[in-house]
């Protein structure tokens, strides 16, 4: 038996996974799709596929999983493409950070036997930084110690969610299921906020009138705190993905300009024991974090084992049975 994988999005995420089940154990035929043809030659010449099909409806239309790699902004244009075209059983894995709007987006678009789980990797915290998320940086090992969070409309087919925590192991990392709201809030606190607050900092130093001298000097502090602004998700319609997510993002900004308020009262008023006590607490929960984020040991994080082949391919090969809930 042979699956067939179609992997739309040629990116880091995308071409790297197709580098981590270039040796997998299983008769997997990697095909590769991107709107830039030189991305496709590119992942192609780098061993992540094992051949293209620029034509989308094509490349999908035999595939008995799809893994959605896009920029946030085609995510909704690239499913409502590609849906019709689905084959009974057919799974597709969509890479992108948010949960709750593409459930909704499926709800109505989704023919029975058709499933589409939300499977959005962390890296493995050897490539955090500095490391550009480019076709580039592709890796084999990029999401080795890391997990993938595993959402889910409501009834899909229990082995459709199954196939995503076994390609979660293939691909070096844990499954992490989750509720669609709760990953939304994750995702905007460790993703959107630090990306806003990015935007916000940038701007602000910028427009300063000081700012034609000062960038002479700006180095590692700033390149840091900045950088998150290169990491939007959107590749047209910047912060189309900040707004799907804004109920999230803006109890979080209300609570961060909580904070920079206090900052500033510290500031003003001298309190050298409380700004001292805020950034020790700070620091510490930034060592303590990154610590734990190298080992990857996290306790809420179930131990996985590989699958066997067999278990592999019934799981694929069974999703044209009737639907069940998630457990």
């Amino acid at each position: 038996m042979t699956i067939r994988m179609t992997i739309i999005g040629l990116g880091q995420i995308g071409t790297s996974i197709g580098l981590a089940l270039k040796d997998n154990p299983y008769q997997i035929v990697r095909i590769g799709n991107d709107s830039d043809p030189h991305l496709e030659q590119k992942a192609l010449k780098m061993g992540a596929l094992d051949e293209t099909i620029h034509n989308l409806h094509t490349a999908v239309s035999d595939a008995d999983i799809i893994v959605l790699a896009t920029p946030m902004d085609e995510v909704r244009e690239t499913l409502a493409t590609i849906v019709p075209d689905l084959k009974p059983g057919a799974v597709v894995l969509d890479t992108s950070p948010l949960k709750t709007l593409i459930t909704q987006w499926v709800k109505d678009l989704l023919p029975a036997e058709r499933y589409v789980v939300s499977f959005a990797p962390s890296l493995n915290p050897e490539y955090l930084y500095p490391f550009a998320p480019t076709p580039e940086t592709a890796r084999p090992d990029l999401f080795k110690g890391g997990v993938f969070v595993i959402t889910s409309p409501p009834h899909t087919h229990g082995d459709a969610l199954k196939l995503a925590s076994d390609l979660a192991v293939l691909l070096g990392a844990k499954p992490y299921f989750a509720d669609p709201y709760e990953a939304d809030g994750l995702m905007a606190a460790i993703h959107g906020l630090p990306q806003l607050s990015a935007a916000a900092l940038i701007t602000t130093i910028t427009r300063q009138p000081g700012w034609r001298e000062a960038r002479k000097l700006a180095g590692r502090t700033f390149v840091e705190a900045t950088e998150p602004i290169t990491h939007l998700d959107d590749h047209t319609h910047l912060g189309e993905s900040i707004l799907l997510n804004r109920e999230n993002l803006l109890r979080l900004l209300d609570d961060y300009i909580a904070v920079l308020q206090e900052v500033r009262i510290y500031l003003e008023t001298a309190d050298r024991e409380r700004l001292a006590s805020l950034l020790k607490e700070a620091s510490q929960a930034r060592s303590q974090w990154w610590q734990e984020r190298q080992k990857g040991d996290w306790d809420a994080t179930p131990s996985a084992e590989i699958p066997s082949s067999g278990q592999f391919f019934a799981r694929m090969f069974g999703l044209g049975g009737k639907p069940t809930k998630k457990s």
